[in-house]
């Protein structure tokens, strides 16, 4: 996608603080953080939102899922934490590209 500032992180043409890369993810601090830690998690593979997950790509978002308690224990959070996903406009999404948010490093306090 050529005007989705993720891709553009992932392909390094907007510098971001990355805490976690490999080949199928990249993690960085979120920069306008709602939390003392405040990590965005996107796949590589460019998935709009939640809703164009299917039986061909929503591996991604199992092996992101399965990189959080790795990211989490990195940035010292042992009170525990929150991973948010926005879907769609009227749920908050403002970059259409799949990625979730990991916020902590203090009692975040109930949900809706």
């Amino acid at each position: 996608m050529n005007d989705c500032v993720f891709c553009k992180i992932i392909d390094g043409s907007i510098p971001s603080k990355k805490v976690y890369e490999d080949d199928k993810m990249v993690a960085f601090y979120d920069l306008e953080p709602q939390a003392p830690v405040h990590i965005v998690m996107i796949p590589k593979l460019h998935i709009k939102s939640a809703d164009e997950l299917n039986s061909e790509n929503s591996s991604v978002v199992a092996h992101i899922f399965s990189k959080v308690p790795e990211i989490a224990k990195s940035l010292g959070l042992k009170g525990g934490y929150r991973v948010v996903n926005n879907c769609g406009a009227d749920a908050g999404q403002t970059v259409f590209h799949i990625h979730f948010h990991l916020l902590g490093g203090e009692a975040l306090g109930k949900m809706v």
